[in-house]
């Protein structure tokens, strides 16, 4: 159900950026953002990350995906996206229960836009807590999350 994901191979990574499109398209339209550098991300941005990248699979597809940047200090997730076509199905849970259970680290932050309500309702579930709120540069408000671990 959830693997990793290699992102450096070329069809992989275009399979990643797929869904990432889909669903930052819906993420763009919550937040009313006409500038959106998330729907910006080139191809070869995915395949020279050096996240981690897990992709939850229903059927040999690939409908969501988390991207994990890991550290000594703490684990950010950079973005967990699902495809539209497989919203509310519980793969976002999935992906984030994953996180939680395989990265030791004793601090996660996960950041948002403040509109987009699903994603913020999701942290908190998980007992995240908001930590911070700022606007960017392209006009989109945003929100850090921040959950402490023992």
């Amino acid at each position: 159900m959830i693997e990793k994901l290699d992102n450096k191979n070329e069809l992989v990574s275009e399979e990643i950026r797929a869904v990432f499109q889909e669903s930052y398209k819906i993420e763009a339209e919550l937040l009313n953002a006409i500038d959106f550098p998330p729907l910006k991300r080139e191809l070869e941005n995915y395949r020279n990350s050096n996240t981690d990248f897990f992709g939850y699979l229903k059927d040999d597809k690939l409908a969501g995906v988390i991207e994990i940047n890991h550290n000594s200090e703490y684990t950010h997730i950079q973005s967990l996206v699902v495809n539209p076509l497989n919203f509310r199905q519980g793969i976002a849970s999935a992906l984030m229960n994953f996180a939680l259970s395989n990265y030791n680290s004793s601090l996660f932050i996960v950041e948002t836009g403040v509109k987009n309500e699903p994603a913020s309702n999701l942290y908190r579930r998980f007992g995240f807590i908001e930590t911070k709120q700022w606007d960017t540069n392209h006009g989109v408000r945003k929100v850090k999350f921040e959950l402490q671990k023992n």
